[in-house]
């Protein structure tokens, strides 16, 4: 290269460019622009509503930093008031209610309650159906009613029915009848005290009746019907206690050999 030639090409170079940089525009345009401000408007637009329904949920279950509606979380555990409903098996220690308000249990069905030990056995049952309460095992209260106008029926169907009570048990119907009835026998004991019935009419029905002889003999055979009829009768015990008729004489019918007494 001549000198000629390499002052040419050095002031080529030092001389300053004309030309203009380019610029690359950065960021999103567009329709990508349009959908990002699509999205977050409607983020926006759900986080509102998010909040509204949560404050109307808040508002409408009524909850308070001590429960929520009728629910109220105190020191010795929880208090319902109201109506409350409940669709799964509740378990607790005891239920109790208001001084001044009773304690109202109602299903469309059976209201079933279970008592049972640590060991998870069933120790005791309450079932209220359509035909009353149904006990599974022993109950003790001091004192058992039926609403205004209804009847009181105490039932066992497939087993006996016991009343024990250490100061005696009193059953009283103050405006109707009392009946008891039962398919085999029915046994009213007294170890140290009486058996007292105080009524204006005793009738005890379905006694059998024996006939009396001179001969000290009697048979179970009713008088003939030549004889004319007996309208009067003598109450009388066998020793085992059985209560049989004899009819009635100048004195006294009974006989403790009679087939009433031997049979029975």
């Amino acid at each position: 290269m001549t000198r000629e030639q390499y002052i040419l090409a050095t002031q080529q170079n030092s001389l300053p460019r004309t030309e203009h940089p380019q610029f690359y525009p950065v960021g999103i345009y567009g329709w990508r622009k349009r959908c990002l401000y699509f999205f977050v408007l409607l983020l926006l637009v759900t986080m509102i509503v998010n909040l509204a329904m949560t404050i109307w949920i808040l508002k409408v279950m009524n909850f308070t930093v001590d429960g929520m509606g009728n629910l109220r979380v105190t020191k010795k555990g929880i208090r319902l008031e109201g109506i409350s409903e409940f669709l799964l098996p509740l378990y607790v220690k005891e239920i109790h209610s208001r001084k001044d308000s009773p304690l109202v249990l109602q299903s469309d069905r059976n209201v079933t309650v279970n008592a049972r030990n640590h060991m998870g056995q069933l120790t005791g049952q309450l079932t209220v159906g359509t035909e009353g309460a149904v006990f599974g095992h022993s109950v003790e209260t001091p004192h058992i009613r039926a609403e205004p106008s209804q009847d009181l029926k105490l039932e066992s169907p497939t087993r006996s029915l016991v009343m024990e009570a250490p100061r005696g048990v009193q059953v009283n119907a103050a405006a109707g009848d009392l009946k008891a009835t039962c398919r085999k026998e029915l046994h009213l004991q007294s170890t140290e005290g009486e058996i007292f019935l105080n009524a204006d009419t005793i009738r005890l029905g379905n006694l059998p009746v024996g006939s009396f002889s001179s001969s000290s003999s009697s048979s179970s055979s009713s008088p003939s019907s030549s004889a004319p009829r007996q309208t009067i009768y003598e109450l009388c015990v066998c020793p085992n206690g059985k209560l049989y008729l004899s009819p009635a004489g100048a004195g006294s019918t009974c006989q403790s050999s009679s087939n009433i007494c031997l049979w029975s």
